[in-house]
């Protein structure tokens, strides 16, 4: 294993090419603790220590340091790692370390978010909100299968027409701009077509 670049990646840190592949990073003040020294040879028991002991433990408390902060689902954590450049293996030992604790939980995640959210968005919403954290559709189908278990209810209907009140929207003095700009709202909110079009409907019909 032949180290073949090193490359500044920030004041105290560097990137470590081996055999031209990117490797890992390390603290300048470590390489030749490790005898990381470019255009020479790296030990198998110097790169053992830094994949197996070194970087393991880092990335540990590097997730762990992220959770104290704020909760994490385990597609969002794991980018936060890749931005710091740990190796894939390193990555996945580190994710798993926190699992073991519960400190990361998906399922978990998705149905907090279900309940902090199901007064004010749609279910579709919450899906594709869920989707861009890195929840699966089938743990969210598991996840609401759950909320509704606990005795979850969304009115869709009813709280759209809550979101019109809270507009102050007025069916009978607004033109097809207006209507047009509600309607868009009210799909960003996650709310179905069908259910929107009800709304506005019963909502015209009592005002």
């Amino acid at each position: 294993m032949q180290v073949t670049e090193i490359v500044e990646w920030t004041k105290s840190r560097s990137k470590v090419y081996i055999d031209q592949e990117f490797a890992f990073v390390l603290y300048k003040g470590e390489l030749p603790i490790y005898g990381v020294v470019c255009g020479e040879e790296l030990s198998i028991e110097h790169h053992r220590q830094i994949m197996e002991e070194v970087l393991p433990k880092r990335a540990k408390l590097r997730a762990m340091n992220l959770l104290m902060k704020r909760t994490y689902t385990s597609s969002q954590l794991r980018r936060k790692l890749e931005e710091g450049y740990y190796p894939p293996a390193v990555i996945e030992a580190a994710l798993e370390y926190v699992a073991s604790f519960h400190y990361t939980d998906d399922l978990q995640y998705a149905l907090d978010y279900i309940t902090y959210h199901e007064g004010s968005h749609g279910r579709r919403r919450m899906e594709l909100d869920l989707l861009r954290r890195g929840i699966s559709a089938e743990l969210f189908e598991k996840a609401w299968a759950l909320w509704e278990d606990r005795g979850g209810i969304q009115d869709e209907c009813a709280m759209i027409q809550v979101l019109l009140r809270k507009k102050g929207y007025e069916p009978e003095g607004a033109d097809r701009m207006q209507r047009s700009k509600m309607y868009q709202f009210l799909l960003r909110k996650g709310f179905s077509s069908e259910e929107i079009t009800k709304a506005l409907r019963i909502y015209s019909e009592d005002a």
